[in-house]
């Protein structure tokens, strides 16, 4: 296979994760519009993100937030996002780096990005890997309205899925 020397994987990659900033600094600036809500998985250990010791040991390899009625002072940069959410009635402050987001889903629409794991270092791959968390829900429930139920694991989901064939 020849090599691929511009690194269209890496290009691809940081477009989507463009995608997710744009998205996520508009919610920030105007809110969430219409039916809008976002499931954003992410690493929990990743390099740069920042979770209470309470959250981590809850969800020692990877977590599941939503974003949708009741988040708080949602700041995104260049480089990560910041949120303010509640746990079981306890204010937190996540900080996310776009590095450590595993995947992102718009369930209004059916719109998903899904990012591949960063390469593991050799100690950690021969670990075997932890089953994925439940899925976290931080929001506030409308009347009349059945708030989502956590999943036991993120869904895949894969952008061909939705192409027209």
């Amino acid at each position: 296979m020849p090599t691929d020397h511009i690194r269209y994987d890496v290009l691809t990659r940081d477009a989507l994760r463009g995608v997710l900033r744009q998205v996520l600094a508009d919610a920030a600036a105007h809110g969430l519009p219409g039916d809008h809500h976002f499931y954003i998985t992410f690493l929990s250990k990743a390099e740069g993100v920042k979770l209470s010791p309470r959250l981590l040991a809850q969800y020692p390899e990877e977590m599941t937030i939503i974003l949708q009625h009741q988040f708080w002072d949602l700041v995104v940069t260049e480089d990560r996002f910041e949120v303010g959410l509640s746990f079981g009635g306890t204010p937190e402050r996540l900080v996310v780096p776009f590095s450590a987001i595993k995947g992102f889903f718009d369930p209004s629409v059916q719109f998903g990005l899904q990012f591949e794991s960063p390469e593991p270092e050799p100690a950690q791959a021969e670990v075997p890997a932890a089953p994925a968390p439940a899925a976290v829900a931080a929001q506030e429930s409308e009347p009349d309205t059945e708030p989502p139920t956590p999943s036991e694991g993120a869904e895949v989901v894969r952008l061909d899925r939705f192409r027209k064939k």
